[in-house]
């Protein structure tokens, strides 16, 4: 059963109905469940839980965690961010035991809301608390090492010499895989002599093409038309649902443009344009969420921040799909080896947006 208030859709898998005029949630479990009264919570930031990135794969984190330990799901869509507030009091009414939010937008509400009820777990996806609060774990993923190798990628398999990106909002958890990008290029430029250009981010002035936003796909077909017109001819989008117009884009190249995806495998989660697809940027956001809610059913919950890195499988290339014959061989060993040489710290990323340990 699915209700709308204020803007909000609130369900409840298996399940919990709210009335449109806010009275007490009823609740149904299928039977049989020891943990059936422990409710696992989300509330997804504006791009919402289809939004092909990183609140769906969250949100696949969630149903994960509750198939396996058969717990009841609550879940809150926002629609804006002025949802973020009333989504999260939805959350704590609902008696939720842990509520996961998803995004660096949603860091005031879900602070405030954990330092408000102690009693309740919170885990947040792509931020941290200014300082750590005992009942909040933060989620983080250091996305520059595998945008690195995505940089490198693109300057490896261009043809015109000119690379872009461009972002949604220019926030850290956007700017990293930007950073990385425009490191890995600069990398491939070093040690093949080569000078392949990054359209749409100067790493050093922190200095880009933006969308304003994670929902508009016109604006961000615009904004990578716009790489396209100054000879880009692979576009690395991080914006989400916003940068499923770049892939439109370059989708409709016909074959002179393609793209790197982030978040999620796009040949997975956007799956109609995986003929335009090298790779993506893959954060292994449904492990981290399954984990922190599994951890709270198992009594074995902490507040230390979790960090997804190339070492730990947090953060990777994802497969090559429909290019794996197109990308050369010595390509793809080189990418293996700067995936090692980071992990040893022969390779040092500098991004100065890179998480680190609390």
């Amino acid at each position: 059963m699915k209700k709308y208030v204020r803007g909000t859709a609130i369900v409840g898998v298996l399940t919990l109905a709210v009335a449109a005029c806010g009275s007490k949630p009823t609740e149904e479990n299928a039977g049989g469940s020891a943990n059936k009264d422990f409710k696992a919570c989300m509330v997804s930031d504006s791009g919402g839980f289809d939004d092909k990135s990183f609140n769906q794969t969250s949100y696949k984190g969630l149903q994960d965690a509750v198939k396996e330990k058969g717990l009841t799901e609550v879940k809150a869509e926002s629609k804006s961010d002025n949802d973020y507030p009333t989504n999260m009091t939805a959350m704590v009414s609902a008696k939720c035991n842990i509520i996961v939010s998803v995004g660096f937008k949603l860091e005031d509400a879900t602070d405030k809301a954990a330092q408000a009820n102690p009693s309740i777990k919170f885990a947040i996806v792509d931020s941290a608390p200014a300082k750590p609060i005992e009942n909040v774990k933060p989620l983080a993923f250091n996305t520059a090492q595998s945008s690195f190798q995505a940089g490198y990628l693109a300057a490896a398999m261009s043809k015109s010499g000119k690379v872009g990106t461009f972002g949604g909002l220019k926030i850290p958890t956007v700017t990293i895989f930007m950073d990385g990008f425009a490191e890995g290029v600069r990398y491939y430029n070093t040690q093949k002599s080569k000078n392949v250009q990054v359209l749409g981010w100067d790493d050093a002035k922190q200095a880009g093409l933006f969308t304003g936003d994670f929902e508009d796909k016109a604006k961000g077909q615009n904004n990578a038309q716009n790489l396209i017109t100054q000879g880009a001819d692979v576009i690395f989008p991080v914006a989400g649902p916003s940068g499923l117009g770049g892939l439109q884009a370059a989708k409709a190249s016909n074959g002179k443009v393609n793209a790197i995806w982030v978040d999620t495998d796009g040949c997975e989660s956007a799956a109609e344009y995986c003929s335009v697809l090298l790779t993506s940027v893959a954060k292994g956001m449904d492990v981290a969420v399954k984990d922190a809610i599994v951890s709270v059913v198992d009594n074995k919950f902490d507040n230390t921040q979790f960090i997804g890195t190339l070492e730990n499988g947090g953060t990777k290339l994802a497969p090559f799909h429909e290019f794996d014959s197109k990308i050369p061989a010595d390509v793809k060993s080189e990418l293996d080896q700067i995936k090692t040489d980071i992990i040893s710290g022969k390779i040092t990323v500098q991004s100065k947006v890179q998480p680190k340990a609390s």
